[in-house]
């Protein structure tokens, strides 16, 4: 087991005030088989309305009116057991409505072309072997560049670019997984240790009959272990992401993210 200390602040600051902010928080670790949450809170926003969203993730709705400044604090820690990246219990989510498409999972030619020699394979030497060949093949395709794409780029656009970061893999990962007629989904979270700067970070699950969920990472080439934090799920980053939202007024925005995960035993 590891013990995981988070800590995680998100400050907006704006020339002119903004008349109001609303966001969604999905900032809150989900209980499960891999993971325990000892202690965690969320602060900052004037209001902060808890709620469980359909995946069954533990949400925030975070609102504030009037400000130049609007901060999200998050803290806490997670004990987190490694088990080789399965969790085969059943979450109440039919693994079925994972192959719905979405717009940033929309296949196109370069994407079912990507994912054609691993539906062989699958049938000649299971799904588990397919979905790391699956994995590995992406991680090759697209190497990991740092601002080659935003949280808007889809799975497409990823492929024709020929690079992307952990958010791109997971949804070029999730829509070949489609292809070829395994339910996939992305997962929010954070990641303890040297990993290139991806303490906040994306990967999926893609489901395999009779045995469950498993996690593919292809940033990492592998699959999850006792040094991540699961956050949230769903069917891409525009249903799972940690902090998604509007406001109105406010020009001028600035962003600045900081961030600690401390691995405090293992």
């Amino acid at each position: 087991m590891m013990k995981i200390r988070i800590r995680h602040e998100t400050l907006y600051t704006s020339a002119e005030p903004a008349r109001r902010a609303v966001q969604y928080l999905r900032l809150t670790p989900r209980t499960d088989r891999c993971q325990r949450v000892l202690s965690w809170t969320v602060s900052g926003p004037t209001s902060l309305v808890p709620w469980i969203d359909g995946f069954g993730n533990r949400a925030h709705v975070a609102s504030q009116a009037n400000h130049t400044e609007l901060r999200i604090l998050v803290e806490g820690e997670v004990e987190t057991q490694d088990t080789s990246g399965m969790l085969p219990l059943d979450d109440g989510l039919p693994p079925g409505m994972f192959l719905r498409e979405t717009p940033l999972t929309a296949l196109d030619d370069a994407l079912r072309g990507l994912a054609a020699p691993f539906a062989p394979m699958r049938k000649a030497k299971g799904s588990i072997t397919a979905l790391h060949g699956l994995m590995l093949a992406i991680a090759d395709r697209l190497p990991y560049l740092v601002g080659a794409t935003g949280a808007e780029t889809t799975a497409a656009e990823a492929m024709a670019r020929g690079c992307g970061v952990c958010q791109d893999h997971a949804h070029v990962f999730i829509a070949c997984c489609r292809a070829i007629g395994v339910p996939a989904r992305y997962v929010s979270g954070y990641l303890a240790g040297e990993h290139d700067g991806m303490a906040s970070h994306a990967w999926a699950e893609a489901h395999v009959e009779d045995v469950g969920w498993i996690s593919f990472d292809p940033s990492n080439r592998q699959s999850a272990t006792d040094s991540y934090v699961r956050l949230a799920v769903g069917f891409d980053y525009a249903s799972a992401g940690p902090v998604i939202g509007s406001r109105a007024g406010g020009m001028g925005e600035d962003l600045m993210v900081r961030l600690q995960v401390e691995q405090l035993q293992n």
